[in-house]
Order: C-alpha cells, then sequence, then structure tokens
C-alpha cells in the first residue's frame, strides 16, 4: 500500500484535475447546508471545512428514484425497450469515514455470492471512493467507535487522506484508489508520518463523547421480541422517515410501474419502514400496524438481523437520525435502554 505526503494548499485544486476525467461527488455548500452530491461546472467542493455533508453519499449508489426498465405497449403485447444499468465512471471526493464504511455493510447486501443487485453493483464497481478522515471535532452526536468504525477508519475507502497539521497523508488501499496516484503528487511518506497520524487517531477517538453498548445489545434483542420497552420508544414517532432516509444503511424500497400512453417505465424508489404501508399486503392485512412495531423492526434491523446475516451492525454512528429527528428520539439512548433490559 502506497503512502504519500501532499501540502495542504494542493488538496483543493485536486478534484478539478479529477473532474477532467472523471463524474465527481463532494460536498458542497447549498444555502445552510452542506450536502453531498454531483458537482457542476465550476463549482467548487468543501475540502476540509466540514464536520459531515447532511445527506449520505449512498444516493450515489441506490437513488432515490432510479430507472430499473422501460418498455412499449403494442398490438402484440408488451415489449422490453431497455435494461438501464448504464453507470459512469466516478469519484466520490471528500466521504467522511462513517459514510464510506456504510458502503462495505450496503455490499453484503446488495453484492452477496447467491443474491446480487445489478443496478447497484454496476455503479458501485464504476466509482472511487476517496475518504477524508475526521481530524476535527466531530459532532456531539457521532458514535462511530461504537459501531466498529472510528474517525481514521479506512473501511469502505479506496484513498483516505488525514490531516497531519502541516501537510496530509494520503493512503492508496485499493488498486482502484492507486490508479488515481497521478493526481496527488507527493513524496513517500515517511515513518514520522505514520507516527503522527497515530496520534492524530487518539486525539480523534478522544472527542468523541458518545458510546453506546451497539454489540452487547444482540443477545438481548434475541430473547426480547415481546418485551413492553416496546411500547414506549414509538410514542413520540410522526412516521416521517427522516430517520431512514438521512441514514446511510437504510436500504428499503418500492418498486412500481408508471405508463404515459404506451411508453412504461419501471422504477426503483426508496421506501421507509417507518411508514404504515411499508408491510400493508394486498389482502389488506399489515404485519405491523403501529409505530411500535415499527420502530421495533428498524431497531432489531440495525443491531440483530443484520448481525445474524452478516455479523455486522447496520448502524455507523454518524448521528443524522438524532441530529434532524423533528421530536428528538434518540437511537443511543433506546440502545443504552436496551442494554438494561432483564
Amino acid at each position: 500500500m502506497e503512502k504519500r505526503l501532499i501540502k495542504k494548499d494542493a488538496l483543493a485544486g485536486i478534484p478539478k484535475k479529477i473532474r477532467e476525467n472523471f463524474t465527481v461527488f463532494a460536498p458542497v455548500k447549498v444555502e445552510d447546508n452542506v450536502v453531498f452530491k454531483e458537482l457542476e461546472p465550476q463549482e467548487e467542493p468543501l475540502v476540509g471545512h466540514y464536520q459531515n455533508t447532511k445527506n449520505a453519499p449512498k444516493g450515489v449508489f441506490f437513488p432515490r428514484t432510479e430507472v430499473m426498465m422501460r418498455y412499449v405497449r403494442t398490438p402484440k403485447g408488451v415489449q422490453l425497450k431497455g435494461i438501464e444499468m448504464a453507470a459512469a465512471d466516478a469519484v466520490l471526493f471528500g466521504v467522511r469515514p462513517c459514510d464510506a464504511r456504510s458502503f462495505a455493510l450496503l455490499d453484503l447486501l446488495f453484492d452477496q455470492e447467491k443474491y446480487k443487485d445489478p443496478y447497484y453493483i454496476a455503479k458501485r464497481e464504476k466509482a472511487t471512493v476517496v475518504t477524508l478522515a475526521c481530524a476535527r471535532v466531530p459532532y456531539r452526536t457521532c458514535f462511530c467507535t461504537s459501531v466498529e468504525g472510528g474517525p481514521l477508519d479506512g473501511k469502505g475507502s479506496d484513498v483516505l487522506i488525514t490531516d497531519l497539521g502541516t501537510d496530509f497523508l494520503v493512503e492508496f488501499l485499493t488498486p482502484k484508489g492507486e490508479k488515481l496516484g497521478s493526481y496527488f503528487e507527493g513524496t513517500p511518506a515517511s515513518e514520522e508520518a505514520e507516527k503522527k497520524k497515530e496520534e492524530v487517531k487518539q486525539k480523534a477517538e478522544g472527542e468523541i463523547v458518545s458510546h453506546i453498548p451497539a454489540r452487547e445489545i444482540k443477545p438481548i434483542l434475541d430473547v426480547n421480541f415481546d418485551h413492553p420497552f416496546w411500547d414506549t420508544i414509538h410514542k413520540k414517532c410522526l412516521a416521517c422517515g427522516t430517520c431512514t432516509y438521512l441514514c446511510p444503511t437504510c436500504h428499503c424500497f418500492d418498486i412500481s410501474d408508471e405508463m404515459k400512453y404506451d411508453d412504461g417505465r419501471r422504477l426503483r424508489n426508496w421506501d421507509s419502514c417507518m411508514y404504515p404501508l411499508f408491510t400493508k399486503e394486498t389482502s389488506g392485512h399489515n404485519p405491523r400496524p403501529t409505530q411500535k412495531e415499527r420502530w421495533r423492526q428498524r431497531t432489531m434491523h440495525k443491531f440483530k438481523y443484520y448481525v445474524d446475516n452478516f455479523n455486522a451492525i447496520a448502524c455507523v454512528g454518524c448521528g443524522r437520525c438524532v441530529m434532524y429527528c423533528p421530536v428528538n428520539i434518540d437511537i443511543r439512548k433506546i440502545v443504552e435502554d436496551i442494554s438494561k433490559l432483564q
């Protein structure tokens, strides 16, 4: 794995050079928010001067809405016009470690040995993830170290950039990352740089003040599906879906068909387990009729079912659901309360 040191003032110009050959997605200031989006012509990304984006970058690989196929109605019946899986060579620049880790977690679902999602995989294989480590003071809602991540975690990344103070340390973690090497002009990293990175890591991890027993609650969830606890946590919930739409790892979707005259298309759209219609069956029966069952599903999915299936917690500790819930439901408190169940 190659490692280089580049000058601090050189980093800002790199996305512009990369954009000459790739579609670039990066953090951009939009009104009062920092959002992760495709860079428009002449648009400058934020490089280091932000804590995290409001939205998760998962939308690059798993869009809110995507066309799966198009078809046409003819006198002889419906005919397929084409399946849409085209993906451009892309670079995601300035992803934070928690969000990069979410890609690795989504890979477990969408790119299994037996079940593969070709739409997700086509975009994922064409993209290179350049991650900017969290050397700055994190949000007070961040808890990545509790879910097996960290401010300098490289999981899900192809390139990892760490601010060492006077320079940036650039680590090329994968062959895809190495192909971007020509854009990062610098000098080979020394042992001193490695020591400095370790100091930055220790300091950054020490700045994270939220700690929850995320892995420890799995055995408790295994035997408490019908516990009275589930009657309490949902009562403030508005079923707005904010927590799921902002979450880097939530991946529920719905598939629908739309017709205009004789032209049709099949769409995949984000959905949410918080919505009343999410599990409603054609018969009219709904196995999750209230927010109690829906909140239990959300919690079980992240801290039990995903662990059962993939031995991984389906949460990266970004804290978005905590920050933006309009009624202040806090997943950290829920996990803490579960850990105390008898």
